[in-house]
């Protein structure tokens, strides 16, 4: 007796009744995003806030990315009491760079901090450094990554934001400025990773247990930041604005994560081959995220993001083959909706890249990211598996 289509039918609803389940969470955290807060703009000074700020960039060796952020924070205005960049004895002229803007605007000082202790990442080492050397007066504490381009009216504009919601600490999603055909292709795919696992950018009243957090523009209030004990409890961490921003949130803080596309840039890495390296070594976010939550996040990225282009061609495949079976048709009308949903969510975020400073006309290669996902789900996979030991120019044990 052939028990062939018997088999067929079942292996098509259990992969329907599996795959249908992560959809439907994938679903109901992007209907939240219905009434998220819209994108921030670029605000007047208010004065109410005069010197409220103390903005600590750390920097290792960034003389080819640091000027654009220099002078995108030179922009702000009587916010900003202080602007502390803390390097790490630079080799290259960065700190040339930040000595020529101090010259110029007397808010920036350049601050060198000691050896890296044992069990300690460079960038919360150098964020807790300035932090502890940061002006007591100085209502919040904003951390700004060098490779950061802040926009004219960029912490005005957080500031309004955080006090609006009622944040303690507000962390923005920047535009990215890509170039190479190869960063078109491949890193929307590894930036969906993030869509897919978290609330989108905005949410007033987002889950505070699995809170999202970017660093590149990372703004929390002093005394909350005493009262964790400043970035030590991340001090390991390799992605250390997650895992500091969850523990403030389970401190019983406001955490938000609001898009900041209008008001920040970031061109984070250069080419294809160091995006694979280097944004897919942290993404996985298992330093912040238990064993079974990222477990669990790998099975959802797989149903509904690594899955879905192979699978469609495979069951479209079985059908034009002759295979008949309302199971199989079903699994193929979900993997085409999940591919909708994806091309839906490509266009939601085509406004948080600068497609000004593409090379040529790779732009459009933007488009064709989804079937790049396969590759990308495949890294966090990678990244899930390792411990870094090279990061940002620093080797460790």
């Amino acid at each position: 007796m052939d028990f062939s289509p018997v088999w067929i039918g079942g292996l098509c609803l259990f992969g329907l009744l599996i795959q249908g389940s992560g959809a439907l969470v994938v679903l109901s955290r992007l209907m939240k995003g219905a009434v998220r807060r819209s994108p921030l703009t670029p605000q007047a000074s208010n004065s109410d806030n005069l010197a409220a700020v103390t903005v600590v960039v750390p920097s290792l060796n960034e003389v080819e990315r640091i000027q654009p952020c220099l002078d995108g924070l030179s922009q702000q205005s009587y916010e900003v009491r202080e602007i502390l960049v803390v390097d790490s004895n630079s080799t290259d002229g960065t700190r040339e760079k930040v000595l020529a803007k101090a010259a110029t605007d007397p808010r920036f000082r350049l601050l060198t901090d000691d050896p890296l202790p044992q069990g300690w990442v460079g960038r919360p080492w150098a964020l807790n450094w300035g932090f502890e050397h940061s002006s007591p007066d100085s209502e919040w504490i904003l951390g700004v990554d060098a490779d950061t381009q802040p926009q004219r009216g960029m912490i005005a504009s957080v500031l309004q934001a955080a006090e609006e919601e009622g944040f303690d600490l507000v962390s923005l999603s920047p535009q990215f400025i890509l170039r190479s055909p190869g960063e078109w292709w491949l890193q929307p795919a590894l930036l969906m990773t993030l869509l897919f696992r978290f609330d989108v950018a905005g949410i007033r009243q987002p889950d505070q247990d699995s809170v999202m957090a970017n660093g590149q523009c990372f703004l929390c209030r002093r005394k909350v930041l005493e009262n964790v004990g400043g970035y030590r409890s991340a001090a390991g961490s390799f992605c250390d604005d997650v895992t500091l921003a969850r523990n403030i949130a389970k401190a019983g803080y406001r955490v938000g994560f609001l898009d900041g596309a209008k008001i920040i840039k970031v061109r984070m890495y250069e080419g294809m081959r160091e995006t694979w390296d280097e944004w897919g070594r942290s993404l996985d976010l298992k330093d912040a995220t238990s064993r079974t939550e990222l477990w669990g996040q790998l099975w959802l990225l797989t149903m509904v993001q690594g899955l879905p282009i192979p699978l469609t061609m495979l069951l479209f495949g079985g059908i034009e083959e002759g295979l008949s079976n309302p199971f199989l048709s079903g699994w193929l009308d979900l993997n085409v909706f999940l591919l909708l949903v994806r091309f839906g969510m490509l266009l939601a975020i085509s406004g948080s890249y600068d497609r000004q400073f593409s090379v040529g006309k790779s732009a459009w290669l933007f488009w064709l990211s989804p079937f790049a996902d396969p590759f990308a789900v495949a890294r966090i996979f990678l990244s899930a598996r390792q411990k870094p030991k090279a990061w940002r120019g620093r080797v460790y044990s």
